[in-house]
């Protein structure tokens, strides 16, 4: 019998052979990054510093408890007031990751008998978050809301009583495409199931004044009871939250065990968040550079006969199939100076290894051409027929 250590490093020398072996990078201050997630800038924003330090020195650096017991402040409770305010809900209820939101939202909502419908490409965490649930879990081809509604009104049909969610990405975060929104609310609302919406890549960047994927395709609090949004992309800071009804956040509040059981979100995260919610609403700027920098990209790379995946936002994926092919372009661009990841299995599906191209109102004309030009060499140099090393 083979011993745990050596299984596990088996184990990795099989990730290594397979090129999925994965490493963590810090890259030269000087180079370019086209896979962050800061979609308007945000992040090394100096008002968001200044307001996290003013917190730091009033507050501290830590909460030092969960929200239910001493870790709830000011700060936390004129976040969650704004971010209610933001979406339009009647509440909001931080969490310290979107994972854990996502965690737990719908094991609050949904347990054995009841059914979790989860997009084929969601994020991991609304995967997990219906198997943890011990709901049943039923994935549905990817934005097919003509299939949602049919395994909803199937299931339906033997479970009249039992509870039913509804789970999808706004914008999936590999693909940069746009889940079906206004049909997925109309089948869920058709067969009594929530609906709730992980908005992580859409907040801040979509619809005219940033509210998101809601906003985009003209949807309410009606529409969509149940809207995640993260704070650590387009608002440049960290955490997430969940924003909906009284009710609902206050049963949330009561049941949620990622919110319950951990340790608050820091209060001057909290204000550098306010300050990004501030330049979000008084600098729509960002979003009209971020939309010019996709066309730019977009157009430039068709011009140069790049075939990027459909995607109308800032993120835009390169598919290439091969990790070893991904892997290889990735350290490339790397070596040039551009910071271009390559996603592999398991975070997207077999055979779909990509670049994941991030755009951000930050970046420069000449930067985005200059990454056109290098993807075009690199395409070339390293063809779709190369057989991985072994």
């Amino acid at each position: 019998m083979r011993r745990a250590p050596d299984a596990l490093r088996a184990g990795l020398e099989d990730l290594q052979r397979a090129q999925l072996r994965r490493h963590a990078t810090i890259p030269a201050a000087s180079t370019i990054d086209f896979s962050s997630n800061d979609y308007l800038g945000l992040a090394r924003h100096p008002a968001l510093a200044a307001a996290m330090v003013t917190a730091a020195n009033r507050f501290g650096v830590g909460s030092s408890a969960s929200h239910l017991v001493s870790g709830h402040g000011p700060e936390h409770e004129a976040l969650e007031a704004e971010l209610a305010e933001f979406t339009g809900r009647e509440r909001a209820l931080l969490f310290s990751t979107g994972y854990m939101a996502n965690l737990g939202i719908v094991a609050s909502l949904v347990g054995r008998g009841d059914l979790v419908l989860s997009d084929q490409l969601n994020h991991a965490s609304l995967i997990d978050a219906g198997v943890l649930s011990k709901a049943e879990l039923q994935r549905y081809s990817h934005a097919d809301a003509a299939i949602a509604s049919e395994l909803l009104a199937k299931w339906r049909s033997g479970q009249a009583t039992a509870s039913a969610i509804l789970t999808t990405d706004g914008v999936f975060s590999m693909d940069g495409d746009l889940a079906p929104l206004p049909a997925l609310t109309a089948a869920a609302r058709q067969h009594g199931s929530w609906l709730l919406l992980d908005d992580a890549h859409g907040l801040g960047v979509l619809g005219k004044h940033g509210r998101g994927s809601c906003e985009h395709f003209g949807l309410d609090s009606q529409d969509v009871p149940l809207l995640m949004g993260t704070l650590g992309k387009a608002f440049g800071s960290f955490g997430a939250f969940v924003a909906g009804d009284r009710d609902l956040i206050d049963w949330l509040l009561q049941k949620a065990r990622t919110y319950i059981f951990t340790t608050a979100l820091p209060q001057p995260v909290a204000a550098a968040t306010r300050a990004a919610l501030r330049l979000v609403d008084t600098e729509a700027w960002r979003r009209e550079r971020l939309l010019q920098n996709i066309k730019t990209f977009c157009i430039g790379c068709a011009a140069a006969s790049i075939n990027l995946e459909p995607s109308v936002t800032a993120i835009q994926p390169l598919l290439l199939g091969n990790p070893g092919r991904a892997l290889r372009i990735s350290e490339w661009l790397l070596e040039r100076g551009f910071l271009v990841k390559a996603i592999r299995p398991p975070t997207v599906p077999v055979n779909s290894a990509r670049l994941r191209v991030a755009l951000s109102s930050s970046h420069e004309e000449q930067q985005i051409r200059k990454l056109i030009e290098l993807l075009a060499e690199a395409v070339a140099l390293f063809p779709a027929d190369r057989q991985d090393e072994q």
